[in-house]
């Protein structure tokens, strides 16, 4: 498995959020609603890391403790999803991108509060000037955001509280977890997750059908490499890291979006998103660098 080859826990908490962050790439390039990609991530990703379980000849088996977690983990991801896209639709993409990655404060409180971790002084800067960072990219135009705004910014926090609870209850799942790979939390959070798709797509009259059949080697991409493998690389990370080195690598996921409209689709840069790169990168690499204890 790839996996095994990348033997430092940061190094996959990277990876991972690189492939991660190449998920907005897929949804732009095919021509399906949120939820319908975002059932195709998930259900394709179930797919593939089920063939995984078998090729690795490793059985679906957990405690009843692990079997809770992951299922809870599976919830919080799909509610996750459902509020970011409820939030993108009253604030815009930029504000409830910068909203949904609180997720580093709940995480960094989180560690201090439940696991008693001490993050550094760098680390304590390199949060705020890694969201300053990310602000400066995605910008926010405040005149443009209608009078219900409200409604918007509490989906985008919902947003960032869901996903924190996503990775800590994925990352307790882990503790009592003898296999390296966690490839049986994957699959279950998948699984819980299309199926909890299905159910929103019904109450919302979505339909799954994919009219565009050149839409499927994108959908196939979004399952197979930024769910399946950015999931397995992020899960096997993260009881090896502290929760303020996760939350502060998955800052990456926004940054690097930006990097890959530059890239393939052509997005003209200011001077500002140019600096705000630069700024969140760097603190993304000055915090990873000194540990927290």
């Amino acid at each position: 498995m790839p996996v095994e080859f990348l033997k430092g826990p940061h190094l996959r908490l990277f990876l991972g959020a690189v492939l991660i962050s190449l998920s907005p790439v897929w949804v732009k390039l095919v021509s399906v609603s949120p939820t319908t990609s975002g059932f195709y991530r998930v259900a394709i990703g179930s797919v593939t890391v089920v063939l995984l379980m078998i090729f690795a000849r490793q059985k679906l088996r957990l405690s009843k403790r692990a079997w809770f977690l992951v299922g809870l983990a599976g919830a919080f991801f799909s509610l996750d999803l459902f509020f970011w896209h409820r939030s993108r639709i009253y604030v815009g993409p930029g504000l409830s991108t910068l909203l949904a990655n609180f997720q580093v404060f709940i995480l960094m409180t989180a560690g201090v509060v439940f696991l008693r971790q001490k993050p550094s002084a760098t680390q304590l800067l390199a949060v705020p000037l890694a969201l300053l960072g990310l602000l400066m990219i995605i910008g926010v135009d405040w005149e443009s955001l209608p009078g219900d705004y409200r409604l918007g910014v509490i989906f985008g926090l919902l947003t960032a509280i869901m996903y924190a609870g996503y990775l800590l209850s994925l990352r307790a799942s882990r503790v009592d977890s003898e296999s390296r790979l966690p490839l049986a939390e994957v699959a279950v959070v998948s699984i819980v997750c299309t199926l909890l798709l299905v159910v929103i797509a019904q109450v919302e009259g979505v339909s799954l059908a994919v009219p565009d059949t050149a839409d499927i080697k994108w959908l196939l991409c979004y399952g197979i490499l930024s769910h399946s493998f950015g999931a397995l690389l992020l899960a096997s990370s993260l009881p090896h890291v502290s929760t303020t080195e996760a939350g502060l690598a998955l800052l990456l996921q926004p940054t690097l979006s930006f990097v890959w409209d530059v890239l393939f689709f052509g997005r003209p840069m200011q001077p500002v998103e140019i600096a705000g790169a630069a700024i969140a990168l760097t603190a993304i690499y000055l915090g990873s660098r000194v540990r927290g204890q």
